[in-house]
């Protein structure tokens, strides 16, 4: 079963701006992420959010519990500070040099509901892991990292090593072509874009579009592959962004 993608390909994901939208884009591209109300007033503004929406926005977020409130200062919740470290691995992904290994995830729990089952596939495809068949999880071994303890209770993890072509492999497991037809539409979107939040709603595309990024091995992807050229554009914004910030 193949990596799902948010889009069509060549199509970009756009999702109108909301008072929350904007708040957590500033946040998530803060270090640390924590702003005083009266920095937060000055940044929404380009974006068209007024001081009452936003003061109004920022009580909603407190409630539910995407932020915490320290006197006048802001910051992310435990959940969301989790969020950034996905979003911050994304834009620079620790690789290491790949030797033809493939790490092989294989699922032993049984009798799980529905919404287990759905958290479980969210949780592998977020380790950027493809499903091969049902209960049957592969990439190949070139990422620095390993997979959470917890999985031991659901799981078995293995080394592996397919006796077929793993481009072959790789190109079954994920939609190659279509993600980088995606990427290189909202490449396109981002250069045609000037508007604060014009840019700030493409780029939130882009961020999403990158954790859907497979990381392969140099070897495994097509030619042209945009994913360093859409990595290189986002951090060009952050950058932009945390001038603002300061």
């Amino acid at each position: 079963m193949r990596m799902n993608v948010s889009v069509q390909p060549g199509e970009a994901d756009l999702r109108p701006l909301s008072a929350r939208s904007v708040v957590l884009s500033l946040l998530l591209g803060t270090h640390p992420p924590e702003l005083p109300v009266k920095d937060l007033v000055r940044l929404v503004e380009p974006f068209g959010v007024g001081g009452s929406t936003l003061r109004a926005a920022l009580s909603r977020m407190v409630a539910v519990g995407d932020l915490r409130r320290t006197d006048a200062v802001y910051g992310l919740s435990d959940r969301l500070l989790a969020r950034q470290r996905r979003q911050d691995e994304a834009l620079h992904p620790r690789t290491r040099a790949w030797e033809g290994d493939w790490e092989m995830v294989v699922i032993t729990a049984t009798g799980r509901g529905p919404a287990e089952r759905a958290e479980l596939r969210a949780r592998l495809t977020a380790l950027r892991l493809a499903e091969l068949r049902e209960g049957v999880w592969l990439r190949p071994a070139n990422l620095v990292r390993s997979l959470p303890d917890d999985l031991e209770r659901v799981a078995q993890s293995y080394g592996a090593r397919p006796d077929g072509s793993a481009h072959e492999l790789a190109a079954r497991l994920w939609p190659l072509d279509a993600w980088a037809d995606t990427a290189r539409a909202l490449l396109a979107h981002v250069a045609g874009s000037h508007r604060p939040a014009d840019l700030l709603t493409a780029f939130a595309a882009v961020v999403r579009h990158l954790l859907t990024d497979p990381v392969l091995p140099p070897g495994l992807l097509p030619a042209d592959w945009p994913g360093e050229a859409l990595r290189t554009a986002y951090a060009d914004y952050q950058r932009e962004l945390a001038r603002s910030v300061r």
